[in-house]
């Protein structure tokens, strides 16, 4: 008889539920078949080789207005409770990350507040800093160190642009301008190195603009080339070399269902990439090295805020799909979005 070898995490004989998410959980005790089977359907049973990256979402628009979603962008999915920021302000505002930290900037009110959360450990947002300018619906994007936030409205279209070092709290430090003033932003993505700002409004007229910054070197913005069609309150997400663009506000009013994307690393117009599952505005979104995710915004033409999680294969055009809901029903719309940069694998 061959000898057959169970991996486990056996302490005693008494179970513990793993808590927190699976991939960062012990499941100590003895377990029959039947019971790790019901852990594992419900995602809560640690598995050897099996990468996290989470991405967050929030705040709502309204009460709760200060909670914040998670999701594992790996595993199709509804969002759950991750705890709270220090203030609602941040509806509106925008999010990015570095491999374990991830910061929201901005929001309504002109909000000038910096905040920030560590990926693998749920819980509340803490107080990182101030921006230089106070905005709503700004830009945001960032390399594994610094975290920039660009343009967005301050009493007018700001042309500001923001950075921080997201290892280290403290308040943001001139970057340089955008082109030109623009607010009702929200596409912002990045490379390893290139941020780009995409869409937005300006001088009464939606912008179908798409502008670079080199990350590591402070300076103006440069352009890049255009949308294929001029949205305001754009979605934006990004793998190594891949950014898109989804959703937004056309220059009739209407929300859109467009997505479209860029070679990071070089310059030009976008080309278009696929449809949402629907149009909407005002949506946050996050992405790992391969998959895209967009979430909330408002419906069609105002009517209310949409709790749809959609997703993407970055290297692949076509149509999103349906990857969940977020855990709200209701004021989903101006959500901020962040994903950690780097997914943290299971031993």
């Amino acid at each position: 008889m061959s000898t057959k070898h169970f991996t486990a995490n056996v302490i005693s004989a008494t179970k513990v539920v793993p808590d927190g998410p699976y991939q960062n959980s012990t499941a100590s005790g003895v377990w029959d078949l039947s019971e790790q089977y019901d852990l594992r359907r419900g995602g809560n049973w640690p598995e050897t080789g099996v990468t996290l990256q989470r991405a967050l979402f929030g705040p709502r628009n309204a009460s709760p207005r200060t909670a914040v979603d998670q999701v594992d962008i790996s595993t199709l999915g509804n969002g759950t409770d991750f705890g709270g920021v220090t203030t609602h302000d941040n509806g509106g505002g925008v999010g990015f990350g570095s491999d374990t930290r991830c910061i929201f900037t901005g929001g309504a009110g002109n909000s000038n507040i910096i905040q920030f959360a560590t990926f693998a450990t749920s819980g509340n947002f803490a107080d990182f800093g101030d921006l230089t300018i106070g905005r709503i619906n700004p830009a945001g994007f960032a390399s594994n160190t610094r975290g920039i936030t660009a343009g967005g409205q301050s009493g007018g279209a700001e042309n500001t642009i923001d950075y921080i070092t997201i290892a280290s709290t403290g308040d943001a430090t001139d970057f340089g301008d955008l082109t030109t003033g623009t607010e009702n932003i929200g596409g912002g993505f990045a490379s390893s190195t290139r941020g780009i700002i995409a869409g937005g409004y300006n001088l009464g007229s939606v912008r179908n603009t798409i502008e670079y910054v080199t990350i590591g070197s402070t300076g103006n913005a440069t352009d890049f080339g255009d949308l294929t069609v001029a949205r305001q309150y754009v979605g934006g997400l990004a793998s190594a070399t891949r950014g898109v663009t989804s959703a937004g506000e056309l220059s009739n009013g209407n929300t859109s269902d467009v997505m479209d994307y860029i070679t990071i690393g070089s310059t030009g117009n976008a080309t278009d990439f696929g449809d949402l599952t629907a149009a909407t505005k005002n949506t946050a979104g996050a992405a790992s090295a391969t998959r895209g995710i967009r979430a909330g915004g408002t419906n069609t033409n105002g009517s209310g805020s949409t709790r749809t999680i959609d997703y993407i294969t970055i290297a692949s055009v076509g149509n999103a799909q349906d990857f969940g809901d977020l855990s709200s029903s209701s004021n989903n719309d101006n959500l901020s979005g962040a994903a950690s940069s780097t997914p943290s694998s299971q031993p």
